[in-house]
């Protein structure tokens, strides 16, 4: 059958791992397409910042494949349309990609423009799906490796592999089950593109998340302390983190890494920071929040060190 000529399209992490992996099973891209870090979209009058970015040109220059770096859809709609019509290619392949893509583009690549989405869909199609999964506290989830339309995440479904999220686990652990089954399902359904049988999704049950910024994870401390957990945990580094200040201070604490302390309370102070067995914790609703690691103005606090944790006592989380 042979492989497809397929444009890779992407601009994170992830894709850095697709694309170096696709191009060691011997599946090449004819070209690369990336975003700047910093990047203007249609959701925000400023750049947003990529916060898992990465520079693919490097992997571009060491495999000789040729490189463009797209500022605005406008520009990637108008600037490149004839060099996707000249590339003729089977695929257009989006792995880690932020712009809508119009059909125009999409009807330049012979079986469709391919998109994997960190998601069981129709479920948490839309901005953030494994972020959204963690802080709603979901069991399971999982990849769709789907063929792109109009709307969001809802065209047909051409390969899904599900995985667990354990209760340790935080968005780093399900990030890295999420490129592992990635990878299974993109290699087998690429060296079959031409035989692959297409499922059309239910769009009535396609509930489309929104994107996230960093202002979104501020910590509502009256909530309990197994959401607050799930919420720290969906958001820790390389993300922005879950934050919260002090009262009466303008000081942000990013919360990296925190256990649900389940002893029950009957304190209604939310947010207060106490000493409990040698513990730090801030009172939630109903039981607590175990503090393991913190940021303060960019320097990492460890509470493994108790005589210096002991100093945030008698505080108040706001």
């Amino acid at each position: 059958m042979g492989n497809p000529s397929f444009i890779f399209f992407g601009a994170t992490n992830f894709s850095k791992d697709l694309l170096l992996f696709l191009i060691k099973k011997k599946l090449k891209p004819v070209a690369i397409f990336s975003i700047p870090e910093y990047f203007k979209i249609s959701y925000s009058k400023r750049e947003v910042k990529n916060f898992n970015y990465c520079n693919l040109k490097k992997i571009a220059d060491k495999f000789k494949i040729p490189y463009y770096e797209v500022q605005s859809t406008k520009e990637k709609k108008n600037k490149y349309f004839k060099i996707f019509k000249d590339l003729n290619p089977d695929i257009m392949l989006f792995l880690g990609w932020y712009y809508m893509v119009p059909e125009s583009i999409r009807r330049l690549s012979k079986y469709g423009a391919w998109a994997i989405h960190a998601s069981l869909l129709p479920k948490y199609a839309g901005g953030a799906p494994l972020v959204w999964a963690l802080i709603n506290g979901e069991k399971k989830t999982g990849v769709s490796l789907f063929r792109m339309e109009n709307g969001v995440d809802d065209g047909d479904i051409i390969s899904q592999k599900s995985f667990s999220i354990n209760f340790k686990d935080n968005i780093n652990d399900i990030y890295k089950k999420a490129t592992i089954f990635s990878k299974k399902i993109l290699v087998t359904s690429l060296k079959n593109f031409k035989n692959l049988k297409y499922k059309k999704q239910d769009k009535k049950k396609l509930k489309i998340y929104p994107q996230r910024s960093p202002k979104d994870g501020k910590i509502n401390w009256h909530h309990k302390a197994i959401d607050i957990y799930n919420f720290i945990r969906a958001q820790t580094k390389p993300y922005p983190c879950a934050f919260s200040k002090i009262k009466n201070s303008n000081q942000i604490i990013k919360i990296i890494n925190c256990k649900v302390f389940f002893r029950k309370n009957k304190n209604n102070n939310f947010g207060e920071i106490i000493e409990l067995n040698k513990k730090i914790l801030v009172v939630t609703k109903c039981q607590y929040i175990e503090l393991l690691k913190i940021e303060i103005k960019g320097k990492i606090f460890d509470f493994k060190n108790y005589a210096k944790s002991k100093n945030f006592v008698g505080k108040q989380f706001i």
